[in-house]
């Protein structure tokens, strides 16, 4: 038995106590939610979640199953790794006085990463991408001292070229 990340999109009404339901059915069953990200949509009707859960592909059908019975959620899509555009934001402050900014800020280039502060002893990088990009930089980041970091947990869309090949949608209601 395989443990994966696994990837849901789950479209919801953009009403209040929404996001109380959904994380209370989590906490309810005993499902562990690795990331949430949660937003509204290009329609301000709706908000998009993005949830990734451990587990086998029998754990997030019993998640997907428990998601179907609540009123607010409209639309559920488990998206393959393969098949989806997925993306994380990390702020991250680090240890860097004058001896060390220079490194810090060539590993800031090397990373695509934004400086968005500095300070004497330190200084805060922004730097989106793929998860396993921001745990590359994380390690990196170790040596000079990392005093504060936070992520945001990952969002993602299906690929459009293929998004017909691997994209299951499991509950699609009329909006």
């Amino acid at each position: 038995m395989t443990i994966d990340h696994h990837i849901l999109s789950v479209l919801v009404e953009n009403k209040f106590g929404v996001l109380t339901r959904v994380s209370s059915l989590f906490s309810r069953r005993g499902y562990n939610i690795y990331s949430l990200a949660v937003s509204p949509t290009e329609d301000d009707r709706y908000s998009r979640m993005t949830i990734v859960v451990d587990g086998d592909a029998d754990l997030v059908e019993q998640i997907t199953k428990q998601l179907n019975k609540l009123i607010p959620v409209i639309k559920i899509s488990e998206l393959a790794d393969s098949d989806a555009v997925e993306r994380e934001l990390m702020l991250v402050t680090v240890k860097a006085g004058a001896d060390a900014r220079s490194q810090a800020t060539e590993l800031a280039s090397i990373f695509e990463a934004k400086i968005l502060d500095v300070g004497f002893d330190a200084m805060t990088l922004m730097v989106a991408g793929q998860p396993d990009k921001l745990d590359a930089m994380t390690d990196l980041l170790k040596p000079f001292g990392i005093v504060e970091l936070q992520r945001t947990g990952r969002i993602a869309l299906p690929k459009l070229s293929r998004q017909s090949s691997k994209l299951r949608v499991v509950k699609n209601k009329t909006a």
